[in-house]
């Protein structure tokens, strides 16, 4: 099968094949995250009885390195590896972590979370890139494709607290963990066997090869702080407790998309185009915007979690009988209103673009944040309310709030996949995709921080937080709007 094979002439109305393989792929994958995610915070308190605050930093670490290896992951991909064989060896490692975490020890406890970053590394940006592969610039079924692509993340998510979260709350921490493990073998098995047939040869060849690059200092400099300051972290050695972890992480964050955008303009090799380099301008400019998007968003797995665990009424009575619903039930919301609401969006937003009405790239993103600052405003008056009656407040409120994330989510997180395949070069598309990840780094990092004062803060002053930054960076945007769209030339 070649690569003409398997990526789509823009002429078809189905969707390629290899879609579908990535779509469920991707859905064990996240499985696998989720499914650990919605026990970490849990398993930190309760089993490892770390304070809110440890918890928190260590949360929001994690999952900020997460989200910050794609970019090196990418980098690799693009240069030595190619798309296909990255994603093998990051399947292969997360799968280890994941079967780590099943271990009652300190040292496999933090040893996994090492393996899952490095693994998650190599996965989540170079799969996103496979997908964009598959469509030519100009195919009218590539948003579409994403939204499929991106139904099948939450699938994975929906499933993954019901499974690994009865078995983690109800059974054992390391039970839960260690289904997490198997959900993520699954994907890796089902992506070897079918691999050959539905993708062909595509991305199995570095799109750049490094002999025509020299491999940059700071790529390599950000791999070794990725692996030293993490295991220093995880230890509880940290370096950077004479200075605000706020000012610290977003710096990080900061000097990397810069080192990116350094070492990609200055490749004179590359033979960029002014045009190419401002389309890349709005990636990392709609990058960085969407750091406050999930760093509000994140607040899913940890301080909405303990709200959900210390404040909000899980008892239910049927025919006399009582049940209480596990906190990790509360993961599977978003993702049940992804797969609710996502053919809906989809077919609104083709609807709109029929009638030349579909709102531009940066007006999705503001619509996107505005809608998450709303839900954040619902969980203001939750908060009101339980500190009021001095009782546990009605679960509608928190599904409240997530229907509103969610509806948030899907105005940025699919269109944001789908703009880096559109505007991104080629021969830098994986790397584009790492740092299209590294918002929700940043955003881990500072959220996790802002977690961590769950306890210390007013719990409707705390939810005001999130409520606000993600209002003004909408409105900041929109001014933004106009020049971003100028930079785009033309891609919607």
């Amino acid at each position: 099968m070649t690569t003409e094979d398997t990526v789509s002439n823009g002429n078809e109305t189905k969707q390629p094949g290899g879609l579908f393989l990535l779509f469920f792929v991707e859905m064990w994958e996240r499985f696998s995250y989720y499914g650990m995610r919605c026990l970490l915070v849990l398993y930190m308190v309760k089993a490892l009885q770390f304070s809110t605050e440890k918890a928190g930093h260590i949360y929001g670490w994690y999952t900020g390195m997460v989200y910050l290896t794609p970019l090196i992951g990418g980098w690799i991909a693009d240069r030595y590896l190619g798309q296909r064989k990255a994603i093998v060896i990051g399947g292969t490692l997360m799968a280890l972590g994941h079967f780590a975490m099943a271990f009652n020890s300190m040292a496999f406890f933090f040893s996994a979370l090492m393996l899952l970053i490095l693994g998650n590394g190599f996965f989540k940006p170079n799969i996103s890139t496979v997908v964009g592969s598959l469509y030519h610039e100009d195919d009218p079924r590539r948003d579409g494709g994403f939204t499929i692509f991106y139904m099948g993340i939450n699938l994975g998510a929906l499933f993954s607290s019901f499974v690994c979260g009865t078995l983690g709350e109800k059974v054992s921490f390391h039970l839960g963990f260690a289904a997490a493990g198997v959900g993520m073998v699954l994907g890796l098995t089902l992506y070897l066997l079918l691999q050959k047939k539905l993708l062909g040869d595509h991305c199995m060849k570095p799109s750049t090869p490094a002999k025509d690059y020299k491999a940059p200092i700071a790529i390599i400099a950000t791999l070794i702080f990725v692996l030293v300051i993490s295991a220093m972290h995880f230890c509880g050695y940290s370096v950077i407790d004479r200075i605000p972890r706020s000012v610290y992480y977003i710096g990080a964050c900061a000097a990397v998309v810069a080192v990116v955008w350094g070492y990609i303009t200055a490749q004179k090799k590359a033979g960029l185009t002014r045009a190419e380099k401002e389309k890349m301008g709005v990636v990392l400019l709609l990058t960085f915007f969407s750091i406050f998007f999930w760093a509000a968003f994140e607040q899913a797995g940890s301080s909405l979690t303990l709200f959900a665990e210390y404040e909000t009424n899980r008892v239910f009575t049927l025919f006399g009988h009582t049940w209480t619903m596990p906190t990790s039930y509360f993961q599977s919301v978003n993702p049940l209103f992804i797969i609710l609401l996502a053919p809906l969006f989809s077919e609104m937003w083709i609807k709109l673009a029929r009638r030349g009405k579909e709102p531009s790239t940066p007006i999705k993103f503001v619509t996107g944040l505005g809608l998450l600052s709303i839900g954040f405003m619902v969980m203001i008056a939750a908060a009101s309310v339980a500190q009021k009656s001095g009782i546990r407040v009605s679960m509608l409120w928190l599904v409240g709030a997530y229907m509103l994330h969610t509806m948030g989510e899907l105005c940025l997180s699919p269109v944001g996949l789908s703009m880096v395949t559109k505007l991104a070069p080629a021969q830098f598309a994986s790397l584009l995709m790492g740092t299209w990840f590294l918002s929700s780094c940043a955003a881990n990092f500072v959220g996790g921080i802002l977690a961590g004062n769950y306890d210390a803060i007013n719990h409707a002053k705390f939810f005001a937080i999130p409520t606000s930054t993600a209002l003004l960076s909408a409105l900041v945007l929109l001014i933004m709007t106009p020049k971003i769209k100028k930079w785009m030339h033309g891609i919607h």
